[in-house]
Formats: structure tokens, sequence, C-alpha cells
């Protein structure tokens, strides 16, 4: 539409109005600035357009809406249309240009009332309304009332670092100093002896008061010129504006990142490099595979069961052997099957503790051990086996497997019960079949046939039920300490764990164990500062991949914790945990601000970022109740703190004062109006109590008599 269309229909719009004669019509021309906010003010009012911040932060292009949408649409001719005081008016709206050398005299020509808006992120916007626009408003329109308006009040609160990056590079940015606060506004419209509104079409807040406004002043200039305008004397001055509460921020959204993948590729890597192997596997040709108890117990029921039966038979010798006899090492005769010194423990009698050979075992105890596991194994027992990493001899226990296993098709299983996968492209599936069904793995032998079928889509149900499976095995062995290899002495008291487990899902347990280290060649573990209920929570979830809250925990020993080993997925964890307890605290009506102020300092200390956003969030959008219980502590922060909190604070400083000013201006207008009805009511009494005329006597004598009269008859 033509910029100047807005100028073409103006004596047609009030010829159409005279065939309305209980209507008011009032012609408002709003000026301003460019780019202040005045045509989406208009729209906003005149076709109930809603505007969001993204289109708001576009570049501007000078527009005028036109006055002729009035003849050519219907919805914004009926939205013209008010009510104000009891009085039916139809409000025109007059868009103009903002440039200075702009001719306006026909827009302001027969004006009712004139809109003066600027933008609270521009000053100089607010310094031209003094400078140039009020003067060429009186000097057109002397007569006519004049509102002055503060635009983009959505500015005053918004991010403005993001409001800047949305804008376009050739758009101005907007700085934090330029927003005027409102008292700026306020004070010129005081000096300029007119009433002062502020608006925000994003919040649609104050859109209604301006023009409610503008309209009573129009009718008011009106009722002064026609006085015989009865239906005009109950019209009220412009109503005070209420200061606006900007919305209340959102608490900080607690972001757990993704959890690192130790599932599949750290176990098979353990296997691959076994660091704190504590099996022997010896298969067919003497061919050699260390491995790690808990990840065979756990995913293969007869491996379980050999090992559980192995370490009671264990426990029952060390406990029929004499505590007195002191043990010592000695360095017996190489074998001729991997021609190494064999280091067996002896007592001082003689008597040999570990490395009984093939015979003893199947003679002896290892027989009966395996006479109910079936065919997988041969034989088992306790030998003194050189670590394949470490190179230093320690006590392992060895089992030698059936003939028939052979050795690719044996690693691929170990691999499918460190890992859960199998590959679909292996050769040899019919005797990993086998192996499967000598250790009664059952969902292996499933995937083959899956393979076999064409079907290995199927195969990862079956992964994701074997890690299942495994997850609540590992927590049963963390809780019994089946199989537990290593001890942590604790503050409280001792936790048993798992060195191979430890080692896959943690880099700092993985460098502790595995590097040239005093704890990786020892039982036991010596962790200072720390309680069990946190050293409990990490090794769940360490073994599990998930947090498990506990009644005993605290949150930052654990978030300590967790720093110490370098898990921030865990540290994020815990910060949700903690949020979540707070927030469920706060809405059950439970004080938690003093168990805030302290979080915030601990969180702070120990490099939990999100949950020190939380705190200073809580702390923001509570700082009045907070400083009125805890003085000393908001004072005590530290600066940068204290600056968060003046920038931050909600309500805002600049909200608290116009509130202020709005509370005594307006127990300033109820005073003045009860003076006003009190000196109306006395003049009233004043007429009633007068002395009668004698036109009025006269009058009032006929008036009896003719009543008189009619009473008689």
């Amino acid at each position: 539409m033509h910029p100047f269309s807005s100028l073409r229909s103006q004596f047609t719009d009030t010829d159409m109005d005279y065939e309305r004669p209980n209507v008011e019509t009032i012609k408002c021309v709003v000026v301003g600035d460019n780019a202040v906010g005045k045509t989406r003010l208009i729209c906003a009012r005149a076709c109930n357009a809603t505007l969001t911040q993204y289109q708001l932060l576009a570049t501007h292009v000078p527009t005028v809406w036109a006055i002729d949408q009035y003849r050519v649409c219907q919805e914004v001719l009926e939205r013209s249309r008010d009510v104000v005081d009891d009085v039916s008016v139809s409000l025109r709206l007059w868009d103009t240009f903002g440039d200075h050398h702009k001719d306006r005299r026909f827009a302001y020509g027969r004006s009712d009332v004139v809109v003066l808006c600027f933008s609270i992120a521009n000053p100089n916007s607010l310094s031209h309304v003094k400078t140039m626009w009020f003067p060429e408003i009186k000097h057109f329109c002397p007569r006519a009332p004049v509102i002055l308006v503060g635009c983009q009040l959505d500015l005053r609160y918004a991010d403005l670092e993001a409001v800047n990056r949305a804008r376009r590079p050739l758009a101005r940015p907007i700085k934090a100093n330029e927003i005027l606060p409102p008292e700026k506004g306020r004070e010129l419209a005081k000096e300029l002896g007119i009433p002062y509104y502020e608006t925000s079409v994003v919040a649609q807040f104050g859109v209604k008061d301006v023009f409610d406004s503008a309209i009573r002043a129009a009718l008011i200039s009106r009722r002064h010129l026609q006085f015989w305008k009865s239906h005009l004397r109950d019209v009220q001055r412009p109503l005070l504006q209420a200061p606006f509460l900007p919305p209340k921020p959102p608490p900080p959204v607690i972001t757990v990142p993704a959890p690192p993948s130790t599932t599949e590729e750290h176990p098979g890597r353990l296997l691959e490099e076994p660091l704190c192997a504590d099996v022997l596997l010896v298969l067919q040709e003497h061919r050699k595979i260390f491995a790690h108890k808990v990840y065979l117990a756990t995913a293969s029921s007869k491996f379980y069961d050999l090992f559980l039966q192995d370490m009671k038979a264990e426990t029952d010798v060390r406990q029929r052997e004499p505590p007195a006899r002191a043990a010592s090492f000695d360095v017996c005769e190489s074998s001729e099957e991997d021609g190494k010194a064999n280091l067996r423990a002896c007592i001082s009698d003689g008597t040999l503790v570990g490395g009984e050979t093939d015979s003893d075992v199947m003679s002896g105890r290892g027989g009966r051990l395996l006479s109910s596991l079936g065919r997988a194994f041969v034989s088992t027992g306790r030998e003194t086996v050189k670590d394949p990493v470490t190179l230093i001899w320690r006590p392992m226990t060895v089992v030698h497997m059936d003939p028939s296993v052979l050795y690719e098709p044996f690693r691929v299983v170990l691999g499918y019960l460190y890992t859960g996968q199998l590959d679909e492209h292996e050769k040899d599936l019919l005797h990993i079949a086998h192996i499967a069904e000598l250790l009664e793995v059952f969902d292996l032998r499933m995937m083959v046939a899956n393979i076999l079928n064409n079907e290995a889509f199927m195969n990862q149900e079956i992964t994701k039920a074997f890690h299942v499976r495994r997850t609540n095995r590992v927590k049963e062995c963390l809780a019994k300490g089946t199989f537990s290899d290593v001890v942590f002495k604790l503050d409280d008291g001792t936790v048993e764990a798992h060195k191979p487990l430890l080692i896959s899902s943690c880099d700092w347990m993985a460098a502790m164990f595995g590097g040239p280290f005093v704890e990786s060649c020892t039982k036991e573990v010596l962790f200072p500062n720390t309680t069990r209920s946190s050293m409990q929570a990490v090794l769940e979830y360490l073994y599990t991949g998930r947090f498990c809250s506990r009644t005993d925990l605290d949150a930052m020993e654990l978030i300590i914790l967790a720093n110490r080993l370098c898990l921030p997925h865990l540290v994020a964890l815990t910060e949700l945990h903690t949020v979540s307890v707070l927030s469920e605290a706060a809405a059950m009506d439970t004080d938690i601000d003093e168990d805030v102020l302290v979080y915030l300092e601990m969180a702070q200390f120990h490099c939990a970022y999100q949950l020190t956003d939380w705190c200073l969030h809580h702390l923001c959008t509570n700082y009045n109740n907070v400083c009125r219980k805890f003085p000393r502590d908001m004072r005590a922060k530290c600066a940068e703190n204290q600056l968060y909190f003046e920038k931050h604070r909600w309500p805002p400083v600049w909200y608290l004062k116009e509130d202020d000013h709005y509370q005594r201006a307006r127990k300033e207008r109820e005073r003045e109006d009860f003076l006003s009805q009190k000196r109306q009511s006395k003049r009233k009494w004043v007429l009633w109590s007068l002395p009668p005329s004698p036109s009025n006597t006269l009058s009032s004598s006929a008036a009896s008599s003719s009543s008189d009269s009619s009473a008689i008859v």
C-alpha cells in the first residue's frame, strides 16, 4: 500500500461517521522518530496483531499504516469502535513518517489527540520529544491533548546479547547503558505537563491503556468546547498506569551430557590388554588367554558356578590352615610347558599352598569341583602365574578348557561375554555355537542362529537384554563383594570393588591400577576424605552407568569425589538430583533458602557450574525474602555474586521504584477525587438549601391547588 494512502480518505471517513450520531469519532495521530514502534503499536490496537521477538528484531523498514484500512477492512472498522466511560467512540488512528524533514501538516489537521512515541532503547528519540516533536505538535494543533508513550518496554528485561545476535549485521546493537529507566520518561512528561505510559507489543502490555487514555483526553477536550453534550460529563481523566512486572525468569535447565561409551569399547580393549587379570584359560595345544572373573561370571552361569565353588573351597582351605605359620616363597623347578620358574608359596613346614599340578587338581579338590559343571572344563586350580602386563608373578586361577574348544572361536565367545556383541561376518559360527552350548550361553547361540537365518537385525534386542542382565548381576556382585579384588579404605569403613570394572569405566582408575603405581599391585587402597555412601554411589555409577540415589548420600561429597575421579557425567547427574530434591522441597512449601546459600558456595568452589546457576537463580528470584532472613550471609557473598544479584534480581529495582511511585500517585489521585466529590456534594446541598424565588412560589401554589381540585373530583 502506498505510504501516503493514510491521507486519502479523511473526509470520507468523517462523513461516514456522521451517519452514526451516537458515536464520538476521534482522530488520533501517532508521531515519533523512525524505528520507535509507532506502526506496530497501531497494528496492535487496530488489527490485534501480535508480533514475536524475532519479527521485532528484524531490520527496520520505514512504513506507514494506511488510514483507508477502515474502509476496506470490516474487522479493522469494528475494532475501532469502543465504549469508554459509557461513551461510544470510534477511534481512527493516523500513522506518520518519523523523518524530521517530512511535512505532516495534513496529518495534524482536525486531530483530537496526539500520541507521541519514543523508544526506551534509544535515548536520542527521547531527547527529540522535547526539542522537535512537542514544539511541532503545539504549532500545528495547539489545543489537542498529547500522550507521551515509551515503546519497546520488553527490551528493558530482555537478554540484550541474544537480541543483538538475532539482529542483522547492519542493525545498530543495543547497549545496556542505553536502556532508559521509567523515571526518565516520567520526568519529561511532568515537565511538558502530559500523561506518560509505556507499552510492549510483545508482552501485549499498555496498548489498551494508551488508547483508552487518549480517548479520555480527547473527550475531555471536546467536553470543554461542546458543553451541551451531556453524555460526556462522566468521562474521567486519563488513568494512572500500573508498572509492568517483568515475567519471572524460568529456572535454568540442568543438562546431562551423553555418557561415555564404555559399554563395548573399554571391555573389549580390556580383553586385548588384560590389566589386573585374575583368570588364566588354557586351551588345547597349551594356548593361553588371560581374563577376568567378574566379566566371565556375570555373563555365563557356568563360569559363575565355577568361580563361586572355587572361592568357597579356597576359603575352607584357609580356615583350616594354622594362622601362626609364616609364609615364604621358594623358586621351584621350571615346568616343561612354559619353561619359566614357578613361584610357589610354602608354609614353614614345606606344605604347598598354591601351584597344584593338573594331577593334583583332578585327583583332589579340582576333580570334585568339576564333577558338577559338565564337560566345559577339564580342571581348575590356583597357581602362580606371570602377569602378561606387569610381568610380576602372582597367584591366579587357572582353568583348563575342554579339548573341543578351539582357540579362535573361543576368543569370539569371550568377546561376546565382555561386550555382548557378535560380528555377523564371523566365519566359524558352528564352533561358536558349540562353545556357547558348553557354557550355556543361550543368547549367543540364538544370535548365531539369527545370523545363519539372515535375521541378524534381531541381535540388537538380544544385546540390550544382555546388558540389562549384566547390570543386575554386577550390582549383586558389588553389594555382596563377590569376586572382588580390591578394598577401598575410607574414613568410615571399607568398600570392596573390582579392578576390571573400574578400569573399563573410569580413566582415572585405569591409570591408577594399570600404571606404575603402588595401588596396581596391592589389594587395599587408601581413599582419604571419602565416605562409604559417596564411594558406594560412585561404584554403582561406574558399574551400571546410572545414578542411584541413596538416603544417606551427601550430594556435595559426591560431587567432590566425582571431580577427583574426573567424572563430569556423574557431576551432572548429581547436580540434576540435587536440584530435583530442592525443587520438590520448595513445592511442598519447605524453606530451602539456607540450603541454597550453602550449596552456592560449595558448588562454585568445586566447579559444579549448573548447580551454581540454579542456586543463583533461586536467590535472585527470592532476593527480598532471602535478604530479610539472612542479611549477613547475603552481604558476605563475593563481589561477583553481588553484581550478579543486582543485575538479575527479581523484581528488578526499577520496578520496585515504579511501584512505589504508582502507589503514592494512586493515593494522591484518590485523595483528589474524594475532595472533588466532596466539593460537588457541598455545592449541590447549597443549591437545594437556597430559599425559593417568587416565581417558584407561584408555581408551587398553583401546583398545590390543581392537586387539591383533582382530589375533590
